[in-house]
């Protein structure tokens, strides 16, 4: 059996993805670090419709816990193997420059960016050898154009979508597709402390998006539709450029 597997999933955007991903008929796993009930929520709900979940918990940031927690999953599930990864895990710690701590700069980019690495390096054997899977990476609009304050996060972004165009390169021969979604503002957790009163004047649809809008572009992306598409970054930010 084929399963899908969304880091970040007890909230927010990976929890509406990984609801999603349910209802189109894939079992999924609900990765998260911290909060259990959240996570534990999520499957219920998933389960609750009809789907397949549970939840598997570690730190994308740290690569022992990444190991350790896959290698008890696969021993678990012998006959299966994850063909979709969605990588969204993620967190904001904004600062002006002048004024960021190394700690600022250092937890971004371990979550943003080398929980990516650490993750598909380990899945993505099992999906070579299949010919077939699904790496879609949770970016941003701020890697996309910069935004101040947040230096940090779009050098993390930023570079989470070079990686991703560079490594659909080197899978596209095992028909093994890499894409990365671009949300601008939207309504979840992580924007709960911006001005949105503000910020949706800068929107041309003059409001932010829903968890759910960016739930539907991650499941086009990881169907049997988009074969062909690879190695995106595809903005989904009420046209805000």
């Amino acid at each position: 059996m084929n399963y899908a597997l969304i880091t970040g999933a007890s909230r927010g955007i990976g929890k509406a993805i990984a609801i999603r991903l349910a209802a189109d008929g894939m079992p999924v796993i609900v990765n998260y670090v911290s909060n259990t009930e959240a996570a534990e929520q999520t499957v219920e709900e998933i389960r609750n419709a009809g789907g397949k979940a549970e939840t598997l918990r570690f730190d994308v940031s740290d690569p022992k816990a990444c190991e350790d927690a896959l290698e008890v999953w696969q021993k678990e599930h012998p006959d299966d193997y994850i063909s979709v990864l969605v990588n969204n895990a993620g967190i904001r710690r904004d600062n002006l420059m002048i004024f960021m701590q190394n700690e600022e700069w250092h937890s971004v980019l371990d979550v943003n960016l080398n929980g990516f690495f650490y993750l598909t390096r380990r899945l993505l054997k099992d999906m070579l050898t299949h010919r077939c899977g699904r790496v879609v990476n949770v970016a941003s609009l701020s890697g996309l154009k910069g935004l101040p304050g947040q230096v940090n996060y779009s050098a993390a972004k930023a570079a989470l979508i070079g990686a991703t165009r560079a490594l659909a390169q080197e899978v596209a021969p095992r028909k093994v597709t890499v894409n990365a979604v671009c949300p601008g503002f939207i309504d979840s957790d992580m924007t709960a402390s911006l001005d949105k009163k503000e910020l949706k004047k800068l929107v041309p649809m003059q409001r932010f998006g829903t968890p759910d809008e960016v739930a539907s572009l991650v499941s086009f992306l990881v169907s049997d539709r988009t074969s062909y598409i690879t190695g995106q970054a595809i903005s989904i930010n009420g046209g805000l450029c």
